[in-house]
């Protein structure tokens, strides 16, 4: 994890937990708030939010079952354990899964003490400190937005993935850089679809989506999946290109059309970015090459039944690749359209970030 405003957040939370503990005079020690403040440190507003109801209900849960338990069978080893199965097997049922390290420390807590009433409450209270905390400086202090960070971070994963792609076919790029990259290229793209989900939840649980949201959402869908299906082609060409009987015309034409697809995915980028115009053409004579490409790519490979196999599956790859910019160009173009239309000064760029 590379240091950033979350793990800023998580140490003013802790701070701020501790402070609060003190100052409320719990006759127990504050660490306990300070734990629950950096299992609430969540990377959204809406997840803090839906952390903080679900973590109360479990954490009451649990409190309830080592002060029965506590008092019933003391301390014993068997009955902590005990214990913990039976709130883990409850807070699975009620799909609060992500509360459960947190309630699991209640309930050992409350446990060890052999269901003290006094040290029950003052442990809940430590807890929802903890939690309240941690919300406050969530929202408060730079608070996440997954929209503005998808959008940015569109880019840097596009270039790194054109650089592999561009290189791949040509076998320019030595194979362990090769390697290094495509393992961070898969880990961008899986950051990615973590910030598309988080905002996705975000529009659909705290506010009412209004059309020019869900609009956005469908732009981000397809640009995420225009790059997962790079990613599939640059996938594709390691697994079975390279293991297949090829001739220098066969390589220079998947490079070729390779070239295309990604100069018309950044083309694409470009105009969600306000910096080209619409194009229609440059959409239909994508939709053509990419049609006759894997037409005629067949017929071009006459080798080994293997051999024929492997590069039709990169073909396939390709072809479904410049299937899902053409999508995504046709968008762009309809939506710059509209703007042009509306004569919006801000630009088609601000509209994606608002």
């Amino acid at each position: 994890m590379s240091f950033g405003a979350r793990v800023l957040k998580t140490g003013i939370a802790v701070t701020l937990a501790l402070y609060v503990s003190m100052l409320l005079g719990i006759d127990q020690s504050p660490v306990g708030a300070a734990i629950a403040a950096i299992f609430a440190m969540q990377p959204s507003i809406y997840r803090s939010w839906r952390y903080f109801l679900d973590q109360l209900q479990s954490t009451t849960l649990g409190a309830i079952v080592a002060l029965v338990g506590g008092m019933i069978f003391s301390n014993e080893p068997i009955a902590v354990g005990a214990a913990c199965i039976l709130v883990i097997s409850i807070c699975l049922k009620l799909n609060m899964g992500d509360t459960i390290g947190l309630t699991l420390v209640t309930v050992v807590s409350i446990m060890e003490a052999s269901g003290d009433w006094n040290y029950a409450l003052n442990r809940f209270l430590l807890t929802l400190v903890g939690i309240i905390c941690a919300s406050v400086i969530n929202v408060t202090v730079s608070p996440p937005k997954p929209k503005i960070q998808f959008v940015m971070q569109i880019r840097s994963v596009f270039d790194r993935m054109s650089l592999l792609l561009r290189t791949s076919i040509s076998d320019e790029i030595k194979e362990s850089v090769f390697r290094d990259e495509k393992n961070d290229l898969e880990g961008q793209i899986k950051s990615l679809v973590d910030k598309y989900r988080l905002f996705e939840e975000e529009t659909q649980k705290l506010r009412r989506a209004k059309f020019s949201t869900t609009r956005q959402m469908v732009v981000y869908k397809l640009m995420l999946s225009s790059l997962q299906k790079g990613y599939a082609v640059l996938d594709a060409v390691d697994r079975h290109y390279f293991q297949s009987e090829r001739t220098e015309k066969t390589d220079e034409y998947f490079d070729n059309h390779l070239e295309k697809l990604i100069k018309f995915h950044e083309h694409v980028l470009l105009k969600f970015e306000d910096k080209l115009k619409p194009n229609d053409h440059e959409g239909e004579e994508i939709v053509r090459t990419n049609v006759e490409f894997m037409e005629s790519a067949i017929e071009r490979i006459d080798f080994d039944r293997e051999g024929m196999l492997r590069l039709s599956i990169v073909a396939a790859a390709m072809y479904d690749y410049g299937y899902q910019l053409e999508r995504l160009n046709r968008l762009a173009d309809h939506i710059l359209d509209s703007e042009e239309t509306k004569d919006n000064s801000d630009g088609l760029s601000a509209w994606l970030k608002k």
